[in-house]
């Protein structure tokens, strides 16, 4: 890795608007996306903004050496005795999951106002439970993404790239994704490299850590999410595909499943709504990979749905820029994302190729009664860029934009 090409500002900046705050300031999100390094960049900017070097505390509960400090009261001890009196102190914790009731002893720090803390975790269950009932409305949690392809790009080239250099970091991009590590990996490399973190959450921080039994299920589950991204999940449709393949599994454990890629960011769930009755349906709902080299790792060549990534490439940046972002169903017509975001709202296609002799793309967006912004994104550069008022954005443009 070389660490002098990253820097990820954006998520710097969220960081420091909230530097010596009452907030606790949390970074979530898939493991090897950047947590730990963002928390470092944190750190970094302490010190070169006047902070000196006894007034922060960092800890790697990955690092074999921090392992005693798995029990929280030798935590707490710890960190009390690293405390200047009177003084402005800084506490990192990085990957605090690993830490048992580690809620209280982060509850306990917060009381001191001269406490600044920041904490990473590579599980959403971080954020519910008793950290919800303890430090409910004390923090802020800072979501964490694999690269955007516009980050990407700045790694890859301190001096804009050419129109062909775009294309080819593109196709990289659709098949490698954008972890850190495997962005800035040699070619030979980056397959072993997604393999590793592939594996690794598979079996550890979604299997070991949930006390699974069958590895294999596990991960045939997966494959199937990942190979049916952009269609409406049905557990009971998973359960049947995988006793016709000769696999014994319950409606229960699927369920358990799908909660389990959930929590470690591997799957992030869209739910559907309503439109027209302005409601919220649960009952069924899509799922989306959190990385596109992660969904080759899972598909090996079969990844080769250019329609089915596109959409999850757009899903994954709408979550990125701060969306909420949902599926939208128009009588019996479908939308593919609603993205909100305080006032801000759109409304989104997403197709490889705009159908020849066709205006379904755009038709739908025009049923819709609002005038909030309607856009299609296409993986092709189409002749008409506007279609009846609606823009028909390039996948590479938008995603620079």
């Amino acid at each position: 890795m070389q660490p002098d090409l990253i820097k990820r500002p954006d998520y710097l900046s969220k960081l420091i608007s909230f530097k010596d705050t009452e907030f606790i300031k949390v970074l979530t999100g898939v493991r090897r996306s950047g947590k730990s390094y963002i928390l470092m960049l944190y750190r970094q900017y302490l010190l070169n903004n006047q902070i000196d070097q006894k007034q922060i505390i960092y800890l790697s509960f990955e690092d074999f050496d921090n392992i005693e400090l798995y029990d929280p009261k030798k935590l707490y001890t710890y960190l009390k005795e690293h405390l200047i009196p009177n003084q402005k102190m800084y506490v990192l914790l990085d990957e605090i999951q690993y830490v048992t009731d580690w809620q209280k002893v982060v509850n306990s720090l917060r009381l001191n106002p001269l406490l600044d803390i920041t904490i990473t975790g590579s599980n959403s269950k971080i954020l519910s439970g008793e950290l919800a009932t303890l430090l409910s409305g004390r923090y802020v949690e800072i979501p964490v993404y694999p690269l955007s392809f516009k980050e990407m790009l700045n790694f890859k080239h301190k001096s804009l790239p050419s129109e062909r250099e775009i294309d080819q970091l593109y196709q990289e991009y659709v098949k490698y994704g954008g972890f850190p590590a495997v962005v800035l990996a040699k070619k030979e490399l980056k397959q072993t490299i997604l393999s590793g973190i592939y594996n690794t959450v598979i079996v550890n921080d979604i299997g070991y850590k949930n006390g699974l039994r069958e590895p294999e299920l596990v991960t045939l589950v997966a494959k199937y999410l990942a190979d049916t991204v952009g269609q409406l999940i049905n557990p009971n449709k998973i359960v049947n595909t995988l006793k016709s393949a000769q696999y014994s599994v319950s409606y229960t454990a699927v369920q358990r499943y799908l909660t389990y890629f959930t929590e470690a960011f591997l799957f992030y769930k869209s739910n559907r709504y309503d439109i027209s009755g302005r409601k919220l349906l649960t009952t069924q709902g899509k799922y989306y990979i959190v990385d596109t080299g992660l969904r080759t790792q899972a598909l090996g060549e079969r990844n080769n749905d250019r329609g089915s990534i596109l959409e999850n490439i757009v899903y994954i940046e709408l979550l990125r820029r701060g969306y909420q972002v949902q599926i939208g169903k128009l009588k019996n017509k479908e939308i593919d994302f609603i993205a909100t975001k305080l006032d801000d709202k759109k409304y989104i296609q997403v197709t490889y190729q705009l159908p020849e002799n066709s205006t379904r793309e755009t038709d739908n967006l025009l049923e819709i009664p609002n005038n909030y912004q309607k856009l299609v994104i296409t993986g092709r550069y189409e002749d008409q860029q506007v279609i009846d008022g609606i823009p028909i954005i390039n996948i590479k443009d938008w995603l620079l934009q």
